[in-house]
């Protein structure tokens, strides 16, 4: 019993280390491109181990590539602001949606659920169209209000499940005690789903700094590029790439989303699987 108990774990351990390795082999491959040379990047067959390392592309990164800090710096308050506005916008249409029940509370909800069914690209048009008409083209307002558009219609769902959980018990004592249905929902009831609100940021948040079909389509501006876009156009040449450098932009480019995720996985995760459960 107890060696078909070790064999099942041994077999379970090895399949999640080959899971674990399929799934961390581009990163790995990616960060020791980013020690080696062009020339080395370049040689077949390839090297897993950087023969020469070097950091002259991260030198290079840092000194001569200034375009890149501007893409970066674009990203942080394309993806900031998309994470804090769609929060605030999810944290009083879920609570809506979740409290004031109507006739057409079903339909709203099928037309949430079905705008996560089509494609970013069957929608670019259209919305360049909006954009265009309110002169947001080619503006980083209009970047983050076409971003939080594809967000919403998810995140609302995701706070209503949340507050779904919270006994209406507790907004009845509140009422009575003579709190608004504003105080009520930022002092008692917001601070009872700061997993889920935290959940939605961080979710955001990713989607926003990913994001590059938008910030392609709707940006000509090279100061006012994103980082996949700039990266796209400005890094990756016709004929040859500098494949050293373009694996450290990436590395670099990838770090907030790793810090993120390493401090807040707990968090998201808790506030996810706390909106999944009801009552």
């Amino acid at each position: 019993m107890k060696r078909n108990r070790l064999k099942g774990s041994i077999i379970k351990w090895a399949v999640l280390v080959v899971i674990l390795i399929f799934l961390l082999f581009p990163l790995f491959w990616v960060l020791i491109t980013s020690f080696k040379t062009n020339m080395e990047a370049y040689k077949y067959p390839p090297t897993f181990i950087p023969q020469e390392p070097t950091v002259e592309s991260y030198i290079s990164l840092f000194t001569e590539n200034n375009e890149f800090f501007i893409y970066y710096k674009n990203n942080f308050i394309v993806a900031g602001s998309c994470a804090v506005l769609t929060t605030l916008i999810a944290v009083m249409a879920g609570y809506a949606l979740s409290r004031f029940h109507f006739r057409w509370n079903q339909w709203i909800v099928a037309a949430f659920t079905s705008a996560q069914m089509f494609p970013i690209i069957s929608r670019l048009i259209s919305l360049y169209k909006l954009l265009g008409d309110v002169n947001l083209i080619n503006t980083r307002v209009g970047l983050i209000l076409a971003v939080m558009a594809a967000q919403i219609p998810f995140t609302i769902m995701l706070m209503s499940s949340f507050y779904d959980g919270i006994p209406l018990e507790l907004e009845e004592a509140a009422t009575v005690d003579g709190a608004g249905r504003l105080q009520i929902l930022f002092r008692v009831v917001a601070p009872l789903v700061k997993p889920g609100m935290l959940a939605v940021g961080i979710y955001s948040f990713l989607l926003s700094w990913d994001d590059y079909l938008h910030a392609s389509t709707l940006i000509q501006t090279d100061s006012l590029r994103t980082l996949s876009v700039g990266i796209a156009l400005r890094y990756l040449g016709e004929l040859s790439y500098d494949w050293s450098l373009i694996n450290t932009i990436s590395i670099v480019g990838t770090l907030p989303m790793v810090i993120l995720f390493f401090f807040f996985q707990k968090y998201m995760v808790k506030g996810l699987v706390a909106g999944a459960v009801k009552g």
